[in-house]
């Protein structure tokens, strides 16, 4: 529960495939075209999470639901608190207190449950159609550099079950394709993170 709203690569990579599904991420041989061709291989999830849009967009989201994630971390520190209350004072409760307690706690937790789960719906759908939408422009550009520079087939190399099993770095595509989106989109790179407080980069802890 308590990375249930910050795991946003992995929400990325679950989104990855309905986007490229929806954008042209091979390019069609020219007429008369014969001979080897040239082949391009994209990390696409990648492209589009680290493009500087991207990663604006990605980061508000998750700033969004900040509050909502404090909130249900909160309730679910209540009931941890419930538990140990139970469990230290079991000898000086009666059978009807203890299952008093029990019952408030297991109401807490089934409440707690489907906030959870509706907070974790309502966050998919966002990333969703915020991965989606800067998809389709990324592989927009995608498409326009592949032409561009000659290269008959894009493949995506994003998941584990792609069909790449190795390509030459020359052949990746995917920091060309970014540079190419910011350019075009003109949004800013986001500033760097804040270094952390002294005594704990480096903790291990």
């Amino acid at each position: 529960m308590k990375r249930s709203l910050s795991l946003v690569c992995l929400l990325i990579s679950s989104l990855s495939m309905t986007a490229m599904a929806q954008t042209s991420h091979s390019v069609p041989n020219a007429p008369g075209m014969s001979g080897p061709q040239k082949i391009a291989v994209i990390q696409f999830q990648l492209a589009v999470a680290r493009t500087n849009e991207g990663q604006r967009d990605f980061a508000n989201l998750e700033k969004k639901f900040a509050p909502k994630n404090d909130q249900l971390k909160q309730e679910s520190d209540q009931i941890n608190t419930l538990k140990k209350d139970l469990q230290a004072n079991a000898k000086t409760l009666s059978a009807e207190q203890k299952q008093e307690k029990i019952n408030e706690i297991q109401d807490k937790e089934k409440e707690l449950s489907q906030q959870v789960e509706d907070a974790q719906s309502d966050f998919r759908n966002e990333m969703g159609t915020a991965f989606n939408s800067l998809a389709q422009k990324v592989g927009a550009v995608m498409t326009a550099y592949a032409k561009q520079h000659g290269y008959t087939i894009v493949l995506d190399d994003s998941s584990q079950g792609s069909p790449v099993l190795w390509a030459d770095q020359s052949a990746d595509i995917t920091k060309a394709v970014i540079a190419a989106y910011n350019v075009k989109s003109g949004v800013p790179a986001p500033p760097p993170a804040a270094p952390a407080p002294a005594g704990q980069a480096g903790s291990g802890k």
